[in-house]
């Protein structure tokens, strides 16, 4: 909406001063033209925006011409700059609404606390792109048209349409009584019932979404951390888990733990390393978990994960034992 590019274009003027045609447009994702029709606009309506010819021109507010926000301490400015960073609102389809508000708050801050925050603030790195071993972080994707029809049908307790890919099954659609909205891990989940049952869906997998008028069927009030639990609770133990009995080298217990299901035992024998009963999703899983740990950890039961990691390990060792 033109209001709400207007007054984000008062508030890149307050926070960075005098900047040219071409820059805001680029920041505002609008073209050069538009911008100076923009710029009239709030001529006209008596904000005091001036423009500056030659190299070092560009447009620019009198002085002074900016509000005070007061009640917010240092760590609160700080949290607010690094809220900004975090990727949750990009998968409801918030996150220009996040960027727009944080650069409305940070403007109203007092000049020295602003200032203060925001060196703070660069010396703060959350979610970057790649972690330590250069590995990239892709953070899932979700249209923004999907996005909002998501979270409008979430937030006005309205039934929903969603065309949905299911894993090995073609896209089909759905209706469903919406609940809430989780982020984990930058994934995103719709938490919903289809008739009698609970559901999870993954945002990135919903192609198309409708909202409908017809009212949802579910509890006034919800504590979405309660239901994402129980959800948890039965993906974990549902369906035909396996279950090993491995012995692993105390250094390495938070590695295996962080990749199986759960723990169901767990004690130490004499030479100190420790025997535990883990859980995972499948075979497939546990064998793939075990072999990351081949060095440290010892498959005890069941015998045919003990095979398998065996002859692996031969046909590796073989492959390894002659010159290339």
């Amino acid at each position: 909406m033109r209001a709400d590019r207007l007054v984000s274009l008062v508030l890149l003027l307050r926070q960075r001063g005098r900047m040219t045609a071409p820059a805001l447009a680029r920041e505002l994702e609008v073209s050069t033209r538009t911008v100076l029709r923009d710029m009239e606009a709030l001529s006209a309506a008596g904000v005091p925006v001036y423009a500056e010819r030659g190299r070092h021109g560009g447009f620019a507010l009198l002085p002074d011409f900016r509000t005070a926000l007061t009640g917010l301490n240092h760590d609160e400015a700080l949290a607010l700059l690094v809220a900004g960073s975090r990727r949750g609102a990009q998968l409801f389809g918030l996150g220009s609404a996040l960027a727009s508000a944080v650069l409305k708050v940070v403007d109203t801050l007092p000049e020295g606390l602003r200032d203060t925050a925001a060196g703070a603030a660069q010396r703060l790195l959350v979610d970057p792109e790649t972690d330590l071993l250069s590995r990239r972080v892709a953070p899932e994707e979700v249209p923004d048209s999907v996005a909002a029809e998501v979270r409008r049908a979430v937030f006005a307790g309205h039934r929903l349409r969603i065309r949905y890919a299911a894993v090995n099954r073609p896209p089909a659609w759905r209706t469903v009584d919406p609940i809430g909205l989780v982020t984990v891990r930058d994934q995103g989940y719709l938490l919903a019932r289809r008739g009698a049952e609970d559901r999870t869906y993954r945002l990135s997998r919903v192609l198309e979404a409708e909202e409908t008028d017809e009212p949802a069927e579910r509890a006034d009030t919800v504590d979405l951390d309660r239901a994402w639990r129980e959800r948890g609770t039965r993906f974990r133990t549902g369906g035909d888990t396996t279950a090993v009995e491995v012995r692993v080298d105390p250094g390495r217990r938070d590695h295996l733990v962080a990749t199986a299901l759960a723990v169901r035992a767990e004690t130490t024998d004499t030479d100190g390393r420790l025997r535990m009963d883990v859980e995972f999703q499948d075979a497939r899983h546990a064998e793939w978990a075990l072999w990351e740990h081949a060095p440290y950890a010892e498959v005890l039961a069941p015998r045919w994960l003990r095979t398998s990691l065996r002859d692996r390990a031969t046909a590796v060792a073989t492959r390894y034992g002659t010159t290339p």
